[in-house]
């Protein structure tokens, strides 16, 4: 383990921050016309009102984020496997944001599998096969190898996923990133776990940087670059968090959001099994077209249900 420019406690966070915020604002605004432009979504509410815009922006966060962790923070085996992971999940939607037609959905998620593998192995060959699930009282559990990898790849997959399925509303999966990330932020500092909390800091801050951007009305979108990324990003903390279980908590409103509309897909495709009739997936679809909610209050409605929720947890989390 070694730090490329020091190990100082207060000055290289910082000086990681700012590079990670001018870094991403700077080269969002001089490669904004050489990005991939959105053609529209037909079947999205207000989805032709992207057209034209550029799309794929994930690519300058996620390797501003990259070179800030590399950069600005310990680098060791584990940490570099991760953060090759989250590129290259970044990469796997930044051609697919590129192509003229979008790929097979087929394609993707195999593609996600193979990346939730690779997470998996790295996590169970650092780390091992036993599991806590709160702080107090500590129960940890030790899981079979093979049961612990195919959990930690339901976990990846699904993260990815519902994250990449809640991106369809101006700044909203980026914000609910943020609130996410943060609140595992706080757990991992609380508990001592702190190992990856840098990364996350920069990684908020990109997050930050392009939501300068991506403010109703945006200018850019992120794209299954960013929204890939995003979601690999978050499935990684859960686990270094230590308590992987406070994904579904910290994390609710965008398994709700996304993962209903997967789980409407799947169940009606693969079991002829009709869910779900009267909502429109993503719930973010629903409230904007049945409720009438505007995307500014859709935004900022869902991101008070989860930062309720995660200030709940965390109070929880530091009160036993």
């Amino acid at each position: 383990m070694f730090y490329f420019f020091g190990s100082g406690s207060g000055v290289i966070p910082f000086a990681g921050s700012l590079f990670a915020f001018l870094a991403t604002f700077i080269l969002m605004k001089v490669f904004e016309d050489k990005l991939p432009h959105d053609q529209g979504r037909a079947y999205a509410v207000e989805g032709t009102l992207s057209k034209g815009k550029a799309r794929g922006a994930g690519i300058i966060f996620v390797l501003v984020f990259a070179a800030a962790s590399l950069l600005f923070d310990y680098i060791d085996n584990q940490k570099v496997i991760y953060i090759a992971v989250i590129v290259a999940s970044m990469f796997t939607g930044y051609f697919d944001d590129a192509s003229e037609k979008p790929w097979n959905e087929y394609i993707k998620g195999a593609l996600d599998l193979g990346l939730a593998a690779v997470v998996a192995l790295t996590y169970l060959y650092y780390n091992g096969n036993r599991f806590a699930f709160f702080p107090q009282p500590y129960i940890s559990v030790e899981i079979p190898y093979w049961l612990a990898f195919i959990l930690i790849v339901i976990l990846v997959w699904t993260s990815v996923n519902v994250t990449n399925c809640t991106d369809g509303v101006d700044g909203l999966s980026a914000t609910l990133t943020i609130i996410t990330l943060g609140s595992f932020f706080v757990c991992m500092e609380y508990d001592g776990s702190a190992d990856f909390s840098r990364s996350i800091m920069y990684f908020v801050t990109v997050l930050m940087a392009y939501l300068w951007y991506n403010a109703n009305p945006s200018s850019m979108l992120m794209g299954d670059a960013g929204s890939r990324a995003m979601g690999m990003m978050i499935a990684v903390v859960a686990l270094l968090c230590g308590y992987p279980l406070l994904y579904i908590p910290f994390a609710l409103v965008m398994i709700l959001d996304g993962g209903l509309g997967l789980l409407k897909v799947a169940l009606l495709r693969f079991c002829k099994i009709k869910i779900l009739a009267n909502t429109r997936c993503p719930l973010h679809d629903h409230a904007r077209k049945t409720l009438e909610w505007s995307n500014t209050q859709v935004v900022f409605r869902f991101a008070i249900i989860q930062s309720i929720i995660n200030i709940l947890i965390i109070f929880l989390f530091e009160s036993v």
